[in-house]
């Protein structure tokens, strides 16, 4: 089992549910990237020299590169994460561990490790980090879930759990008893796995340390996500650290004062540790951020698959996102929502009997309707459940059905017309589009004298909120002045 994420009928039962995995993210391996005629995920087998794999270590290391969309290959930044993940063994408590590291093609920010040593790391999550410190950071807190067996023993707290769920419904009568019972067992479980994090973070800030970093790149890392978070969740939207009580990781802001404690017991702000910035910035330059083609791309509120040929655009003021189960996307500080995915229906079958077929809840039968949208034959109706009202649409594209579900807590006409035009706007790429459309990438300029942030900004391409993003990439505040002569991140196509 994968530990250590160094980083939310159908969906009436609640939105939530509905948008499962999806705007917070857990893999950007694409549902419409299974329909292209593209080879098997490429290295499914564990490259060599790497740590012993077991039976299940292998299977769950090949389902890693199926969710995150396979290796990242880039021999140079290969060899560069190689060599940091070497200084850290040195310095580790166990320099005798063997580990190996596998770049992911993954937009996600995200990091993990399996118990025998095998790491994992996406291209998201170093297109974010700022210098090798803070990669020093992510890798070292890995490894110390490996050093101290937390995947061993959470496994061992997870089967006690279990076993008092299993009491509870067997042995209990009282249901408010049991249920207090299981929750205990449950806040045990979570607490303990709160600890971990904090565990691991104070043993990767001390082997970081001990191997020549600076010590704070754990602080400035934990603060991007911070920043990224808040730029996820967008104005208007709830708070973006709120957490479940029984949730397994830290809230950032509790772990960034954490690992500023621990790096306080090695050294003092700015006096000392390696940072390595330019030469970092080096290693990246060219890779590639956000999604990768071979699942379509998200351009603001257009979304384009050129591999397939089609694109649309989601409602004005619509955030979207492209994950492993369908894009979404979020409007109106979360008072609307849509989701695109694909679906495979007999050519017999017309539209209308599939949106009749069940396979979403309270449909409201008699609202059923087809139509065509730019010359596509399609079906629409309406849904309705507690708190929120849908509007669907089928579209056969191709061999395969589209399906278009908004949302809306405040049902009406005029909602209705703004997914009515959205809807419309699905239609097949032009061969210019599809030949122009590229994968975004971090590319590198040089500040020059009168250079602003907002300036710099204006060069970004392809992404939302360009300042918020332009700072985000390269950790500067608002207001923070640029000097003149050093190397800067921005996004382009």
């Amino acid at each position: 089992m994968a530990i250590g994420r160094y980083g939310r009928g159908i969906i009436l039962l609640g939105l939530a549910a509905w948008l499962s995995g999806g705007l917070a993210g857990c893999g950007t391996s694409n549902i419409f990237a299974s329909l292209n005629p593209t080879p098997p995920v490429p290295h499914a087998k564990p490259p060599k020299h790497e740590p012993e794999f077991t039976p299940a270590a292998l299977r769950e290391h090949q389902r890693i590169l199926a969710t995150y969309g396979g290796e990242y290959n880039d021999p140079r930044l290969q060899k560069y994460v190689k060599q940091t993940v070497d200084r850290l063994v040195a310095a580790s408590e166990r320099p005798s561990q063997h580990y190996h590291v596998t770049l992911l093609n993954s937009a996600n920010i995200n990091a993990f490790a399996l118990p025998n040593g095998q790491l994992y790391v996406t291209r998201g999550l170093l297109a974010l980090a700022d210098d090798r410190a803070e990669l020093a950071s992510v890798l070292s807190h890995e490894m110390a879930h490996v050093i101290a067996h937390h995947a061993e023993i959470r496994a061992n707290q997870a089967k006690q759990a279990a076993i008092v769920s299993r009491v509870v419904s067997d042995v209990l009568t009282d249901p408010e008893v049991g249920a207090l019972a299981l929750a205990k067992s449950k806040i045990a479980l979570a607490t303990f796995s709160r600890a971990q994090e904090f565990e691991a973070d104070g043993i990767g800030v001390g082997i970081s340390a001990r191997a020549g970093f600076d010590p704070y790149g754990a602080e400035r890392f934990l603060l991007a996500l911070q920043r990224n978070a808040e730029l996820r969740a967008g104005a208007g939207n709830t708070d973006p650290y709120a957490m479940d009580f029984l949730s397994t990781h830290p809230a950032t802001p509790v772990r960034i004062q954490n690992v500023i404690a621990n790096a306080r017991q090695y050294a003092a702000p700015g006096t000392g540790g390696e940072r390595d910035h330019n030469a970092y910035l080096a290693q990246i330059d060219g890779i590639t951020y956000g999604e990768d083609p071979t699942g379509g791309f998200v351009r603001g509120r257009r979304y384009e698959h050129p591999k397939l040929g089609f694109t649309f655009t989601a409602p004005p003021g619509f955030t979207l996102d492209n994950t492993a189960q369908a894009v979404l996307g979020v409007g109106e500080g979360g008072t609307q929502a849509l989701r695109l995915d694909v679906v495979h229906v007999p050519p017999q079958q017309s539209l209308a009997q599939y949106l009749n077929s069940g396979w979403i809840e309270n449909i409201e039968k008699d609202s059923i309707e087809t139509t065509t949208i730019n010359g596509f034959e399609a079906a629409t109706a309406k849904a309705k459940g507690e708190q929120w009202s849908f509007r669907l649409y089928a579209i056969r594209f191709g061999p395969d059905v589209y399906r278009f579900v908004y949302a809306t807590q405040r049902a009406g006409a005029d909602i209705d017309a703004i997914f009515r035009d959205s809807v419309s706007t699905f239609r097949r790429m032009t061969t210019a589009e599809i030949e122009n459309a590229r994968p975004l990438r971090i590319k590198l300029v040089t500040v020059r004298a009168g250079d602003t942030q907002e300036r710099m900004a204006r060069h970004m391409t392809g992404v939302d909120r360009p300042l918020d993003r332009f700072r985000l990439i390269n950790g500067l505040d608002a207001g923070q002045p640029l000097r003149p002569g050093e190397r800067v991140k921005i996004v382009t196509e």
